[in-house]
């Protein structure tokens, strides 16, 4: 059975549960069911009932999973729940999400309240937060991904695998380790392929590949496609104005 079947399961027996003419053990049912469902099965369940259930639902959720299941959610369905969510509350919500995550959250609420979330958070994750949020949601700095993996050429290639082994994981789809100056700005990429196979005493500058020209962050989102499209990319460095490393590209659909 596949996640979505297994969704639509759970989906039906919250529907079950809510119909329920005794509401103290409907509300029961459902907090124990809650609980061993997914972010992704919840946000799903959410998605598919009406708004009156969808409250209902939110508020029985703990506190550590609502940041993920928002996250999770459609544009509209989103604005519906943070509607009624105040600014001190959200920020508990999403602290623990990726900048990338936050971004598409704020994008979905009004300037004011976004400012006043962002006044509430770490200094390095607003101003970040800030500068993606300049961006057109059609185009490449509207649409990356700034978790990544940058370093800078002189290091060696036994520095870096110390350096990757202390991360507790690694971003998704880092196919690519990105070289930056000391002032970030783009000077190319380490495929992880060359750096599993070389000598570690090797530095950076020694096999860095800088033939792939990066994506500027105001590139529209078609000619986003386009790129990934014909050089068959899994990921992609995407700079801002002063060539400066600002995030991982991601594939995204022209149609």
């Amino acid at each position: 059975m596949n996640d979505k079947q297994n969704s639509e399961i759970n989906t039906n027996k919250l529907i079950k549960n809510i119909s329920d003419n005794d509401a103290k053990i409907s509300l029961n049912q459902i907090s124990l069911q809650l609980q061993e469902m997914r972010p992704s099965e919840i946000a799903h369940s959410i998605e598919s009932l009406p708004p009156k259930e969808r409250r209902l639902i939110w508020s029985l959720l703990d506190t550590s999973t609502e940041g993920e299941i928002l996250a999770e959610l459609h544009d509209e369905i989103q604005q519906e729940l943070m509607a009624e969510i105040k600014s001190d509350e959200l920020v508990k919500i999403i602290s623990d999400l990726e900048v990338d995550e936050l971004v598409d959250i704020l994008q979905n609420l009004p300037k004011v309240k976004v400012e006043s979330v962002l006044s509430k958070i770490a200094r390095r994750d607003s101003e970040r937060i800030r500068t993606v949020l300049e961006y057109s949601e059609d185009s490449a700095g509207g649409l990356l991904n700034t978790d990544v993996i940058s370093v800078r050429p002189r290091h060696s290639l036994e520095v870096v695998m110390r350096y990757l082994r202390s991360k507790k994981e690694l971003p998704n789809n880092t196919d690519k380790i990105f070289v930056v100056s000391r002032d970030d700005k783009y000077l190319g990429e380490l495929p992880v392929s060359k750096l599993l196979v070389s000598e570690p005493r090797l530095t950076v500058r020694e096999l860095m590949e800088t033939e792939v020209k990066p994506i500027a962050a105001d590139t529209n989102d078609k000619e986003v496609a386009k790129l990934f499209e014909q050089n068959d990319w899994v990921s992609a460095p995407v700079v801002d104005e002063e060539m400066k490393l600002f995030g991982k590209g991601i594939t995204v659909d022209s149609g």
